[in-house]
């Protein structure tokens, strides 16, 4: 099996539109949550959610070709345009033998779902006459993202979409950590966007009672374990990383931010949008992560916790790695409680942050838990507040889906050998 280095990533995100702003304000414990701006909410009872903001799609993509994409491939477009700068790929000069051993394996849970609303919308407004716009299928499907990041580069190697609720784009980048490491590709473009703050989107998770509705101090939102949660945060953006045959990598002169080591996919196999109690799911596909990379438990530094800030599946998480990690005081914390949860987007930018954890040994905190839950297991080391600064040399990263989909990544801290 090959080894597989990360050497660019990219973001687009509620905390920011790069890289380095982004993880400057995870480390400061910031907030993304404000009221909804991008459509109308007044009769909504929630009516606030993490927003990507001054996002300008114009800096990546041809005004003419804006009206071809939906908002979630427009994201994926731009943090896969970072991620490539960031790794110092140029395509470009590359023989056309060489770009078919690059890939992309691009995510998203709910593709252009804005699309096909607004395609609706316009439909039923009218007198019943078919006007669709001619790009309203290549626009709405899921797959398409990754089929344009793949035209606008020239690459010729895999390609295709992961579909896994909330754990999506984690699923995205262990195949095609899988990929490298079998030999079927030198590069991967892996990650996820999503583009869900719309009326159907807002209105469906609201009906399922998933969403919190502290409209009165949306900030605070998002909190993880706390006693007093009540719900998700509705979050949006894209997170992209370049993965790499390590002797690739090396020979090309590559800056290395982390190593993959190790994947872990499992299923709940328990209810439609439910997690067990007992963590069973995540706990086997934490094991199976484990498993590949070749470490026993106590090895890992810190868990990027899916942790949305519901009460079941908070807790069902804690079970899981409290199963699995015994009293290895592992540090814990959950991002959601900055960015809120961007969906099919969720597992990529916490790859972004769980690289960086690895590289610049900063833990994250997880905000605006002001009362843990009594429930929490004991001698679980969960940590609260803003970032703290600790050797880290293995993160493990969770995502989890409606349907009981789990899939866990683990990276190493890069070190020359």
């Amino acid at each position: 099996m090959k080894r597989v280095a990360v050497t660019g990533l990219g973001v687009i995100t509620p905390l920011g539109n790069s890289v380095e702003e982004f993880w400057e304000n995870i480390k400061n414990g910031k907030s993304g949550a404000a009221p909804i701006t991008k459509v109308d909410v007044t009769k909504f009872k929630t009516q606030f959610g993490c927003e990507v903001r001054n996002f300008v799609a114009e800096e990546y993509i041809d005004k003419k070709e804006l009206k071809k994409y939906d908002l979630y491939t427009q994201y994926a477009i731009a943090a896969t345009d970072q991620a490539i700068r960031d790794a110092g790929l140029d395509f470009g000069s590359m023989s056309e033998e060489e770009r078919a051993e690059i890939g992309v394996i691009w995510a998203t849970g709910n593709g252009g779902m804005g699309t096909f609303e607004e395609q609706l919308r316009e439909f039923h407004s009218g007198d019943g006459t078919p006007r669709f716009n001619p790009f309203f299928i290549p626009k709405m499907i899921v797959d398409i993202a990754a089929g344009v990041i793949s035209i606008r580069n020239k690459l010729h190697g895999p390609n295709y979409c992961t579909v896994s609720a909330c754990a999506s784009s984690n699923t995205a980048i262990i195949n095609a950590f899988d990929t490298i490491r079998l030999g079927k590709a030198n590069v991967m473009i892996a990650g996820g966007s999503e583009a869900a703050i719309i009326h159907s989107a807002l209105g469906g998770f609201g009906a399922a009672q998933a969403l919190s509705k502290r409209n009165d101090n949306p900030e605070k939102a998002s909190r993880p374990f706390d006693q007093d949660r009540d719900g998700f945060v509705m979050g949006e953006g894209a997170g992209a990383l370049i993965l790499e045959d390590m002797d690739y990598a090396i020979q090309r002169g590559a800056t290395i931010y982390a190593e993959m080591v190790g994947g872990g996919m499992a299923a709940d196999a328990y209810h439609l949008t439910g997690t067990p109690p007992n963590g069973l799911g995540a706990a086997l596909g934490m094991s199976k992560a484990l498993a590949e990379a070749g470490i026993t438990p106590d090895k890992i530094d810190y868990i990027n916790a899916h942790a949305t800030s519901t009460g079941l599946g908070d807790m069902s998480e804690l079970n899981g790695i409290k199963r699995v990690f015994g009293d290895h005081p592992v540090a814990i914390s959950a991002s959601k409680s900055m960015t809120g949860h961007l969906l099919g987007a969720a597992g990529a930018v916490e790859s972004v942050i769980s690289v960086l954890a690895a590289k610049n040994d900063v833990i994250p905190g997880t905000i605006n838990t002001e009362n843990p839950d009594e429930h929490i297991p004991e001698g679980l080391n969960i940590i609260f507040g803003k970032s703290i600064n600790q050797k880290v040399d293995y993160v493990l990263n969770n995502t989890f889906g409606f349907g009981g989909h789990t899939a866990t990544s683990i990276f190493k801290k890069y070190t020359e050998s």
